[in-house]
Parts: C-alpha cells; structure tokens; sequence
C-alpha cells in the first residue's frame, strides 16, 4: 500500500524549511501572531510499514525580532493636522473600515504637500499593518502598494511592501526590484533571503548560496537564525556540487535532471508522466505552475544521501529547493509505482507553487487529500474500514505532522485525507477549495475560511462528512 509520512524528525529535511521558519519567527512583522514552528514540507514516499523514528534535539525557534509598525505620533503641523490626526486615532483604534475610507478620500493636496506626504504613507503603512492582523495579506497589500508609491524612499514602507509580495507569491517581486530593495536597506536579512528563493526557483544555486550567505551576515543578532540559514546554505551549496555531474534536460514544464545515458530511457518516462499530470491535474485543480519545476532523479544510493530520506522514502519533494526527487532503480519495472509518485508530488509542488510560504497553513489532512484525489491515487472508501473497527480520528488531530502515528493509525488518517477532501470537493466544487485555500494563504485561520466559504463550521463539516459515511455504510 502506498503511504506517506510527513516527520519532523527527519533533521535533515526538516532543515529545508529553515527559510520559512526564519520568516515567519524573525523577519516576519511582530504586529502578527507568530506560528507554532511548522513541519516540514518536504514529503516522503514510503511503505506501510515504517521503521521507529529515531529522535534529535534540533534547534529552537527564533524569537521575534522585527517591528514593522512606523512612529506616528508626532502629526505634521499643518491645517491638515487635526485631520491626520483624526486618522491616527482610527487606526490605533483598529477602526480598520473608518480609517481607509477617510485616508481614501483625504485632499489631494494633502498628499502633493511635502510636509504630509510622507506622513500620509506612514498611515497607509499602519493600516496596512492593521488589515493584515484582521484578514491577512490579500487584505493588506493594497494600502502597502499605496504607502510605497507616497514614500519610495521609507526603507520600513518598502520592506512591508516586500514581505507581502514575498508572501502572495507576487510577480513584482523581480530581481531588480530586490536589488533596489537590498540597496536601501543594506543591513537586512530579508531581500537577500528572497532573492535566494527567485534564485532558487531559476536552478542558479551558486547565486541562491551566495545571497544566503549575504542573510547570514546580516542576522549577527540572532544566532538561531544564522543556525537555521547556514543549514540551508550548506544543502544548497551540497546540491548544487551533487547535481553538477548530472545531464539536465528542459521541456515547456520541467527540468529534468538524470544521470546521463544509465536514466536516458527513465527520464523520457518520467517526462510523459509529468506532461500529462501537468495537463490533467493543473486542469482539475485550476492552477498551473507559475515557472519551470526541477524534478531529479537519483539513483536508489544517491538518493538516501542526498535527501537524507531514510531507506524506506520512494520519494520526496522539497519546498525550499523547490524539487521533486525520486529515486530511479528499477522504476521503469513498476511504471505504475513510478506514476503515482510523480503525480502525488507534483500535486504537492503545484499546491506550494500556488500558495509559497503559507502552504505550511495547510492541515496536513487537507494537502494530502488532495494530493490523493487530484493525482488519481485514491484508497479503498473508509467506511470500509470503519466496518473493521478501527477508531476513527478527528480532523483536527490531523492538521500537523504525523510522524507519531502508529501504523493502523497512520493508514486511518490516509484514509480520512482522503475521504474528507472526497466529500469536500464533491459536495462544494473545486472552485469553493480553492476559495479556502485563498483564504488560508491570506492568514485565516481554518475555521473561519470553512465558515465564510462553505457555510459551516469546522465541526460541522466533519460531522456532515462522517455522517455521509455511515450512511453510505448502510446502504452497503
């Protein structure tokens, strides 16, 4: 049976999330509440039957260190100054609605007066700020864009700007743009770790260690972090040496690489696989991958040791150095095996090239459901096993890793994943998951995306689910 396991315990890939959880606990705004550290998203393929899970002290997160919010307490003094005064308030208040309407409808000579303007982008900046704790970044970006534009040279206003474009995944975030950034903030980690992520994306791993290098310098404070990045550094500069002896080979979706004529054959099935997932699955989940997904193939040595998967993984994918790795030895015997691999990770990577940073919201649940349904790779109906009396375990139990599961439980919780996302998807459309899944990029929290999208509570959703199950138990 094929199964995976999602384990906070395998160190080295847990490292690869180092950027993530250096965002989200130090460079990220203190003005949001910072995250339990997540698990690592790079997921293994492995059989039922897993060995135990050998234990590690790893590093801790880093604390907050970074304040976004700007100073307004001192109002220029002008015959505006009653007025800006008014919107301070408001917005320190958290009348989010008030402050918008009236900062949207302030004189234009307030925003041409030298002496406001400025002023004026440290109140978009601050709402922004408030807009974001209330409906994520979907909702903040806008008044960022518009502090930005009012001030292009407030260093604090052009970060904000930057975290957000960083974390909707926003096309503006171009290397030029990062370099200006770099530029006019010389001492901040955080424009060099994205332009190690835009690297990254392009394969130019040589330009990504360099840039982490440059982040490491500038998080002297904090030795966590420097812990968590030098990691990071250190794997993508063992990847790049590694895949250097490896032939590359592009098509319109992909970048394949392989180790020369030994996976000739292997690469061109691994391709029509991926060509084909690329068509069918980006149609049903109404996404298609922004830019060129890496996938390597390693021989079954090879690639122990340089995932650090353990002997039982038959595949993974790696969010940080944006990759799906599989291993190649006797792939083409069970063709079936290889294209359920490739197609379950492919789901994944889409998922993250959809959502970037915030696919760590995701319950793992849901992302494996869906990675389950969307690839084709569907196990036998659970009500099945609620006949063999296997208890079942509720959904929010299986929201974070599940690494301590016992194997009938791990087998329980595919299942759930699976028959949950079924029902979800058939009982709302794809177009309402994708609506939850917007909404828990833009930083909301479960419960609420169902409720504003789907009409129900989180409990209430689980309810209806299994009570679809035992019905359908009856009839059967």
């Amino acid at each position: 049976m094929y199964h995976r396991n999602i384990s906070h315990i395998l160190y080295p890939i847990a490292c690869l999330i180092g950027l993530v959880i250096v965002y989200q606990a130090w460079l990220k705004p203190t003005y949001l509440p910072t995250p339990p550290p997540g698990q690592p998203n790079a997921v293994v393929e492995d059989s039922l039957d897993a060995p135990p899970e050998p234990h590690h002290d790893g590093p801790t997160e880093p604390e907050p260190k970074q304040t976004r919010l700007i100073d307004p307490s001192v109002v220029p003094e002008t015959t505006h100054h009653e007025l800006l005064e008014t919107i301070r308030d408001e917005i320190e208040k958290g009348n989010v609605k008030t402050a918008e309407t009236k900062l949207a409808d302030l004189p234009t000579a307030v925003a041409d007066d030298n002496r406001t303007r400025p002023y004026v982008a440290v109140l978009w900046n601050n709402l922004g700020i408030q807009q974001e704790k209330l409906g994520g970044t979907t909702v903040s970006i806008k008044a960022f864009k518009k502090a930005a534009s009012l001030d292009a040279k407030n260093p604090v206003v052009q970060l904000n700007l930057a975290h957000a474009y960083w974390e909707m995944r926003d096309p503006a975030m171009t290397q030029e743009y990062l370099e200006k950034l770099v530029a006019m903030a010389p001492n901040e980690p955080f424009p060099h770790l994205a332009l190690a992520d835009l690297y990254q994306e392009r394969d130019q791993l040589g330009e990504a260690a360099h840039h982490l290098d440059q982040a490491i310098a500038r998080a002297d404070k904090d030795p966590a972090v420097q812990s968590y990045l030098r990691t990071v550094t250190a794997k993508v500069r063992r990847t790049e040496k590694s895949e250097a002896r490896l032939t590359s080979r592009d098509s319109a979706h992909f970048t394949v690489k392989f180790d020369g004529e030994t996976d000739q054959v292997t690469w061109a099935a691994v391709l029509e696989v991926l060509e084909e997932a690329y068509r069918e699955i980006g149609q049903k989940f109404g996404h298609f991958p922004s830019k060129t997904i890496v996938v390597v193939l390693h021989a079954k040595s090879a690639f122990q040791s340089e995932t650090g998967s353990p002997m039982w993984a038959d595949g993974l994918f790696d969010p940080v150095l944006g990759r799906i790795q599989v291993p190649t030895q006797d792939a083409l015997a069970d063709r079936a095996w290889l294209t359920r691999v490739l197609r379950h990770e492919f789901v994944h990577a889409l998922l993250y090239d959809q959502l970037g940073p915030a696919g760590s919201a995701v319950p793992t649940w849901l992302n494996e459901g869906l990675a389950m349904e969307l690839s084709g790779d569907r196990w036998s109906d659970f009500d099945q096993i609620m006949k063999q009396e296997l208890t079942p375990i509720p959904l929010p139990a299986l929201e974070g890793t599940w690494g301590g599961l016992s194997a009938d439980a791990a087998t329980v919780a595919y299942l759930e994943a699976n028959s949950s996302v079924h029902y979800l998807i058939d009982r709302f459309g794809m177009y309402r998951v994708q609506e939850l899944l917007a909404h828990l990029k833009a930083g909301q929290a479960l419960s609420a995306a169902m409720q504003s999208q789907l009409s129900l509570s989180y409990e209430q959703f689980q309810s209806r689910w299994m009570d679809q199950l035992q019905e359908h138990g009856k009839k059967s």
